[in-house]
């Protein structure tokens, strides 16, 4: 039989360790229960893990605190990185060739996480990365198609069902924060071209920094607390936030996608 070749293309494969901590932090919290849920040993993907695995390696121990039969698959377009990545495998953590297509030898992934992946392609080309990899998953399976900056301190994902765009999940190291809407450099590849006036995700960064404003007297308690004005004054302004003062904590913010997608343009599965 004739190897498939994978599909995509070489990414910088810039990484740092703890660089996507946030996102795991969600996946083992709010998207935890795709793992419990899984009547055998769920298949996790760090898809374009980059030049080292430390980020794979990272996946493995957060999620297995959750799901200890969890197996954490690194996939990389890059024959030298996937030989990187092996010298680290272990039971539960394997590392493989591939690219959108996410070689699995015929099982289905429950979680596939891409960070900072499509971020380095067109945006045309987006939506069809997004069909390739939903056809490998689970029929609870979700991509997790992010973006961060080059420490972790601020981070962005769309949370992606076989149904289409579920969520956008935003982010921020709450300390020295001065506006929120810095995180708009760092919006997933399918949002930061739309940060425009007349864009939904627009609006909503807009929205965001005049409730960060407006609750600046809740700074001389600590930024912890002015976040949590804030995010409490979006869900009271009528956006669709989908999590609570636990994630906003954390400085987290979820809100739904359909509150955010672009207005023009195509891009598969912008929901009903």
């Amino acid at each position: 039989m004739a190897r498939t070749r994978p599909v995509g293309a070489i990414t910088r494969g810039t990484t740092n360790p703890n660089r996507l901590r946030r996102c795991d932090r969600w996946l083992a919290g709010p998207a935890a229960w795709r793992l419990r849920r899984s009547a055998t040993a769920p298949v996790v993907v760090d898809l374009g893990y980059g030049a080292s695995p430390v980020t794979a390696v990272e996946l493995h121990a957060r999620l297995s605190r959750v799901r200890p039969d969890v197996e954490v698959v690194g996939i990389e377009i890059d024959p030298g990185r996937v030989a990187a990545g092996a010298l680290l495998a272990r039971p539960g953590l394997s590392f493989r060739l591939g690219g959108f297509e996410v070689p699995l030898d015929g099982r289905r992934a429950t979680v596939v996480r891409a960070f900072n992946v499509l971020r380095q392609y067109p945006e045309d080309e987006v939506a069809g990365a997004w069909d390739t990899v939903l056809g490998r998953l689970a029929p609870e399976g979700l991509l997790v198609d992010g973006t961060c900056d080059e420490l972790g301190r601020l981070a962005t994902w769309v949370a992606v069902s076989v149904d289409g765009p579920m969520s956008l999940s935003m982010s921020w190291q709450l300390r020295g924060l001065e506006t929120p809407s810095v995180i708009a450099e760092r919006l997933p590849k399918a949002l930061i071209h739309r940060n425009v006036p007349g864009e939904p995700v627009h609006d909503y960064l807009t929205e965001l920094d005049r409730q960060w404003a407006r609750s600046a007297v809740h700074a001389a308690y600590g930024v912890r607390q002015r976040f949590l004005a804030t995010a409490q004054a979006m869900r009271d302004s009528g956006w669709p936030i989908l999590d609570g003062p636990a994630r906003w904590r954390l400085g987290e913010l979820t809100v739904s996608w359909d509150a955010v997608a672009p207005a023009s343009g195509r891009l598969g599965h912008q929901g009903p």
